[in-house]
C-alpha cells in the first residue's frame, strides 16, 4: 500500500510537527529545510530528536537526503521502554527533548523511563527545574496522576560542554486524558524557586537568592528559594549558574520563569586560557532579571505562563470529544503556530475569545479523542 505523506516546507516548528505527526500517525514529507541557509539541512539536535523517536517507537522510518534538506518521516507505534538512554548532544539542552517526551510517554505501550544526557540548563530552552516544578504539574489538570511521573536531576551540565544527566519517568494513561475547564487564575500566594551553580563559587547561589528576594519582598512574605550547588562529577563539565522561579496561585496555577548563564560555545578555547574569559552577567543581575520576568508573566495573566501555552493547547486538543476551556495571557507567536499545526494534524479548531477587561484570552475546543491504542489490552 502506498503511503500518502502530508507535505510541509521549511524548518519552522520542526519538533512540534514531528510530535503531532507521531501522535496522529500521519507520515510527513518536509522539504526545503533551510535550503537557502549558508549551512543547509537539519541541525544536529533535530537529527538527535529523530533518533530519539526511533528509540521509543517500533517500526518508524526516517529518510533524510544527502544534504539534509528533505525528510520523510513515517511514525511507528509508540512503545515507551525501560532504561532507554539518549545523548542529546550539545547543540540544544535536554529541555528541547523533554517537552515532546512527556506527551509521547503518556500514549506508549509501556511506561517510559529514559535517561537523557547533555546540557540541563541554558538560555534557549526551559530548564530541567522548570519541567520538574511546573510542566509536569500541568498534566494533572487533564486527569493524569502525578504518581510515578518524575524527573530526577542526577547531575547538572551547563553549556558549552554539558555533562548533565536527568531521568524522566512517564507512566502511560490507561484510557485517555480528561477534558478540562481551567480558567480561574487565582492570586499569587507564594513564590518558590531553585538556583543552580556548577563549577563556580557556592556563594553565587546565595547572591541570586538575595537579589531575587529583594524584588519579591515588597509584594509578598512567602518566598523560599533553595540553592543547588553541584561540584565534581555531578557539576558537569562547564561553569554556569542560573535560577528557576515559580509563582503558585490560590487556584493552584504555577507560573514560571528561568534563566541560565554560561560561557558561549565559541569560547571553549578561551576557557582553557583563563585570562580571556568574557564577562558574564553577575549573579545579582540574574536574580533581579528572572524575578522581573516572573512578575511580567504574572501580570500577563492566564493559568500558565507564555512558555507553556503551546503544551496547554496540545493537551486540550488530545482530550476526548468534550469541551475544554482555558484562559491564557497574550498569545505568543509560537502558540499561534501551535494552534495552526493542531488544526492541520488533529483537525481540532479552537474558538478564541479575547477578554479586554482582563487582557486575557479564553480558548475553547472539542478534543480529538486520542486514545492510547498502543497499550496492551488486558
Amino acid at each position: 500500500m502506498k503511503t500518502s505523506y502530508m507535505k510541509l516546507r521549511g524548518s519552522q516548528y520542526f519538533r512540534q510537527r514531528l510530535l503531532l505527526s507521531t501522535l496522529s500517525s500521519t507520515p510527513i514529507l518536509v522539504e526545503d529545510i533551510r535550503s537557502e541557509s549558508a549551512s543547509p539541512g537539519l541541525r544536529p539536535y533535530e537529527v538527535s530528536l529523530l533518533r530519539l523517536l526511533e528509540k521509543i517507537s517500533d517500526d518508524c522510518t526516517v529518510e533524510i537526503n544527502d544534504t539534509g534538506t528533505k525528510l520523510r518521516y513515517k511514525p511507528g507505534v509508540l512503545i515507551g521502554g525501560k532504561n532507554v538512554v539518549h545523548d542529546c548532544g550539545l547543540s540544544r539542552s535536554v529541555g528541547y527533548f523533554l517537552e515532546p517526551l512527556i506527551v509521547l510517554g503518556l500514549f506508549g505501550k509501556r511506561d517510559l523511563s529514559i535517561r537523557l544526557k547533555g546540557i540541563t540548563n541554558d538560555c534557549k530552552d526551559p530548564s530541567v527545574d522548570t519541567f520538574r516544578t511546573t510542566t509536569l504539574h500541568i498534566l494533572k489538570h487533564f486527569g493524569v496522576s502525578l504518581d510515578g511521573l518524575e524527573l530526577k536531576i542526577e547531575s547538572r551540565g551547563a553549556a558549552p560542554l554539558g555533562g548533565g544527566e536527568v531521568v524522566l519517568v512517564v507512566p502511560i494513561v490507561p484510557n485517555n486524558l480528561s477534558a478540562t475547564t481551567w480558567i480561574d487564575e487565582g492570586m499569587v500566594k507564594r513564590i518558590r524557586g531553585v538556583t543552580f551553580s556548577t563549577r563556580v563559587s557556592p556563594q553565587f547561589g546565595n547572591r541570586m537568592v538575595f537579589s531575587a528576594r529583594g524584588v519579591f519582598n515588597r509584594f509578598l512574605p512567602d518566598v523560599h528559594i533553595f540553592t543547588d550547588h553541584r561540584s565534581g562529577q555531578s557539576g558537569g563539565r562547564s561553569p554556569g549558574y542560573g535560577i528557576s522561579l515559580v509563582a503558585e496561585t490560590t487556584a493552584g496555577c504555577l507560573i514560571s520563569a528561568d534563566m541560565a548563564v554560561s560561557h558561549p560555545k565559541t569560547e571553549v578555547d578561551a576557557l582553557m586560557n583563563f585570562e580571556e574569559k568574557p564577562e558574564l552577567m553577575s549573579p545579582e543581575d540574574v536574580g533581579t532579571q528572572v524575578a522581573s520576568m516572573l512578575l511580567g508573566e504574572i501580570e500577563g495573566g492566564g493559568v500558565v505562563d507564555s512558555s507553556h501555552q503551546g503544551l496547554l493547547f496540545l493537551l486540550c486538543a488530545l482530550c476526548p470529544p468534550d469541551v475544554s476551556k482555558v484562559r491564557v495571557g497574550k498569545l505568543t507567536p509560537y502558540s499561534i503556530a501551535t494552534l495552526r499545526n493542531i488544526r492541520d494534524f488533529l483537525g481540532v479548531k479552537f474558538v478564541i475569545k479575547p477578554e479586554p477587561t482582563t487582557n486575557t484570552v479564553i480558548l475553547k475546543c472539542v478534543g480529538c479523542g486520542l486514545k492510547n491504542l498502543s497499550r496492551k489490552i488486558s
